[in-house]
């Protein structure tokens, strides 16, 4: 058996269909996984402006209301949300519960304010977690707000999104979609619609929900999610080679490798050309 022989199959099997699938799932496999490393990224970037918007605003100094919003019907998510804001004006009504809120005690409802500025603007206060489901009536025991004129202060929010196919009424709602209690309770003037405070304190005090707490300061896992997705690309692109060297072994013969090193070091012999020992051996042999 001849070096040509062996080296008839060689690598040549790479080319083949079955092997040319092998690569196309590698290639579609690293899209997927580059997107999603992506998507990790972005998320970790979102969470990092978060962080950002905290640090900026959770602990600022209270601005008036006027001064923090421009627009009623706007929210500007980097300058607006968590901005501490005071505000002086009277409570509207008895209450909206904005039910489905995770808390303290359970699954309850945050007790959303309309509450009239002096300015004869209506803004939306939500004063804290109430352990009511929201589905019945609201009960008589929930917190009143203070009655006449009171000055809050408030973080700003920025409206919910509304929740298609959940019932609402003027004391349950499925979310704090400003437009929707706007309509809700059907005051002529002014309402904001863009954002709501969630309240830090009022003044005179009264009984309230359990206000929320601090926001947490963490970008999450994202970092090392988008990192594994390379890391899967690695480990597939590994298999495929470990995959290929182990078929090149399996199609030529166990020989080959031997005959084609004999080759090449005959090869090399030959260019270096004949040394003293050779020369010798071929003096006796003749």
């Amino acid at each position: 058996m001849t070096a040509e022989d062996t080296t008839a199959v060689g690598w040549s099997f790479l080319r083949s269909r079955r092997w040319f699938g092998y690569f196309t799932l590698l290639i579609i496999f690293s899209i997927a996984c580059v997107w999603l490393a992506t998507w990790q990224f972005d998320r970790r970037a979102d969470a990092q402006a978060e962080i950002s918007r905290i640090d900026r605003n959770y602990d600022a100094s209270p601005v008036p209301l006027a001064e923090a919003i421009d627009d009623p019907s706007s929210f500007n998510e980097d300058t607006m949300k968590w901005l501490p804001v005071t505000v002086q004006g009277t409570y509207l009504d008895e209450g909206t519960l904005a039910r489905g809120r995770p808390g303290a005690g359970g699954v309850g409802s945050n007790l959303v304010e309309a509450f009239l500025t002096t300015d004869g603007e209506v803004f939306f206060v939500d004063r804290g977690w109430v352990p009511v489901a929201g589905i019945e009536e609201i009960p008589d025991n929930l917190p009143v707000p203070p009655t006449g004129e009171v000055t809050i202060t408030v973080r700003l929010r920025a409206s919910e999104l509304q929740i298609s196919g959940r019932t609402s009424t003027d004391q349950s709602v499925a979310s704090i979609h400003l437009p929707e209690l706007a309509e809700l309770i059907g005051h002529d003037g002014v309402v904001n619609t863009g954002a709501f405070g969630q309240l830090i304190d009022e003044t005179p005090a009264a009984e309230t929900g359990i206000l929320a707490a601090r926001p947490e300061r963490d970008e999450g896992p994202h970092l090392s999610y988008a990192l594994q997705w390379y890391v899967f690309i690695a480990i597939a692109a590994a298999g495929l080679v470990y995959g290929a060297r182990q078929e090149h072994r399996s199609l030529n013969p166990a020989g080959a490798s031997v005959l084609r090193q004999d080759a090449r070091r005959a090869e090399r012999k030959r260019r270096r050309g004949l040394s003293d020992a050779d020369e010798e051996d071929a003096l006796l042999d003749q």
